[in-house]
């Protein structure tokens, strides 16, 4: 988010929790400055700080399998971190506009009959995570409505890219390199292979936040999804493929999921009908930018 908005040059201000948090970048009209969204006063401090135009929210405690572990913290971070973010902004005359990053999560289970799900679609979250980013959704819309605090809130679906952690992609393709250095044997080691999700490349998805931001109507909520889904067994292939590495694929008990959803897919006919964005990039170009990633870090 930071690059993209360098490039169309805004002065950017960017906010991190831990000093040891990469904050370093040497680019031009960055700043980077220390906040931690639990802390309220130091949310102040930084709205008295600077005079914003836009703010892009998407500080959060994002991993569903650790809100089940530590649902205090994820709830302080998501729910109250959220409340300050707001809180701080009311009090200033002419608000920035809030671009929140909510959670396809908050729709919990939907048939493969209701997919690809749309905004109207009853929330029924599934775990703490889930239920967090309702709530965050709530908050900024019940602010935009009685504080004239203009958000727009975007339901964020799967997403990767180069960076990425904790996926299905980023695993696969960090276990194809380790193989091709020599770090591990030709086993690739897998969860549930059936499921079926739509992968967002991250950058269509700084492109959307953007889009959001500038051409989003206020108040509203929209869904951020790539426009196709695909069994996770055909993402495993097209990546070992795209490796020209010959490995056996074992089935591991630790990646299976408490919550594994059959389809993950989002409807971007509201999104895209407001704003214009569409995903550029396919599945195939986000693994390979995935596999340089992974070359250069491994």
């Amino acid at each position: 988010m930071v690059r993209f908005l360098q490039a169309k040059g805004w002065n950017v201000v960017g906010t991190y929790l831990a000093p040891d948090t990469d904050s370093s970048w040497e680019l031009p009209s960055l700043r980077f400055v220390q906040c931690d969204l639990r802390d309220a006063r130091r949310v102040k401090e930084l709205f008295q700080g600077f005079e914003f135009s836009h703010v892009f929210h998407l500080a959060a405690q994002s991993l569903p399998s650790l809100s089940w572990k530590d649902p205090v913290s994820t709830f302080e971070s998501n729910i109250m971190g959220s409340l300050h973010l707001f809180d701080a902004i009311r009090h200033i005359k002419r608000p920035p506009v809030v671009v929140s990053a909510c959670s396809s999560a908050e729709y919990g289970h939907v048939p493969a009959s209701a997919a690809p799900v749309k905004e109207n679609h009853p929330l029924r979250p599934l775990h703490p995570y889930g239920i967090s980013k309702v709530c965050l959704d709530i908050l900024a819309l019940g602010y935009s409505r009685n504080w004239n605090i203009p958000t727009v809130n975007i339901r964020l679906f799967n997403t990767t890219g180069p960076g990425k952690t904790n996926d299905a992609p980023s695993d696969f393709v960090r276990q194809l390199v380790r193989v091709r250095k020599g770090l591990q044997p030709p086993v690739i080691k897998v969860g549930n292979l059936k499921s079926r999700r739509a992968f967002l490349d991250v950058s269509d998805a700084v492109r959307g936040f953007y889009l959001a931001a500038t051409s989003g109507k206020r108040g509203q909520v929209y869904n951020l999804c790539a426009a196709t889904t695909h069994e996770i067994g055909q993402l495993l292939r097209t990546a070992i493929k795209l490796s020209g590495l010959n490995v056996r694929v074992k089935r591991s008990s630790h990646l299976m999921r408490l919550f594994d959803e059959k389809i993950i897919f989002g409807s971007t006919r509201k999104f895209r009908r407001d704003t214009g964005w569409k995903p550029r990039l396919s599945l195939e170009q986000t693994l390979i930018s995935m596999f340089d990633y992974w070359e250069r870090v491994t």
